[in-house]
């Protein structure tokens, strides 16, 4: 399969609809992650760019990795790491949503009382990344066919950390069942609990990596977050997922 030439901008016309003229209401999505881990932001990719990018998979010169998850005990189904320069949607929407995110992670740390501070930048980011070895880039594709599924996991790859991280759903969901975005908050001295994310095409979930603060009744505590797929029924899923720092 051919790639495509050009994609639509992810912040002009048509495109990541969500981004433009203040579509996105971050003090809502900051209290939805202050509050359960994670915040959806509807239409960050317009139908189009979800079919671009999706048509991109079986273009081995897009990827620096493919990784069968069966391999690994990940799961099922496989993903591919992107290769550098990244497809111009995913670049500028990691551009994009990084400052707002930062802006919130600087929060979170101080909340956990972590000297840790992210700068206002990604460039500046990767920057501090590609310094502590850490050069390749980590925003994937992932594909998943009937009775596929994705292990609970975290995507750490190294000691640069970007606490939150997004998946975007390229798929419609009428062309698989199953297949659900879950994630998991394990409490200190508390049973885990989990939450299934519905999303639609295009919709992307902002989630946290790792750990999380959480008020108590007496003072601020780490919750730990991992993220995975339930298993799919029927048809194939397609998502994109966007972390922040690259790996090592």
């Amino acid at each position: 399969m051919s790639t495509p030439k050009c994609f639509p901008s992810p912040l002009e016309g048509e495109g990541s609809l969500a981004l433009k003229g203040g579509g996105v209401d971050w003090t809502q999505i900051e209290s939805e992650m202050n509050e359960r881990g994670y915040s959806i932001v509807r239409d960050l990719l317009s139908p189009d760019e979800c079919a671009a990018l999706a048509a991109l998979y079986d273009d081995e010169t897009r990827f620096r990795s493919r990784v069968v998850m069966a391999r690994h005990n990940f799961g099922r189904g496989e993903y591919k790491y992107l290769s550098y320069p990244l497809p111009e949607p995913v670049a500028a929407l990691r551009t994009a949503l990084y400052p707002p995110l930062a802006a919130m992670a600087n929060r979170w740390h101080e909340a956990l009382r972590s000297e840790t501070r992210f700068p206002a930048t990604h460039a500046a980011f990767l920057n501090q990344c590609h310094a502590a070895g850490q050069a390749r880039p980590t925003p994937l594709l992932l594909r998943y066919g009937a009775g596929d599924y994705n292990c609970l996991h975290q995507d750490l790859y190294g000691d640069q950390v970007f606490p939150i991280q997004a998946t975007a759903l390229l798929s419609s969901p009428g062309d698989f069942t199953g297949g659900e975005f879950v994630l998991t908050e394990q409490r200190p001295r508390m049973q885990s609990r989990a939450e299934v994310v519905p999303l639609g095409q295009g919709d992307a979930v902002l989630f946290a990596v790792n750990q999380r603060p959480v008020r108590g009744s007496r003072s601020v505590y780490r919750v730990a977050m991992r993220h995975g797929v339930s298993r799919i029924r029927s048809g194939r899923r397609m998502t994109l997922g966007i972390i922040f720092h690259d790996a090592s």
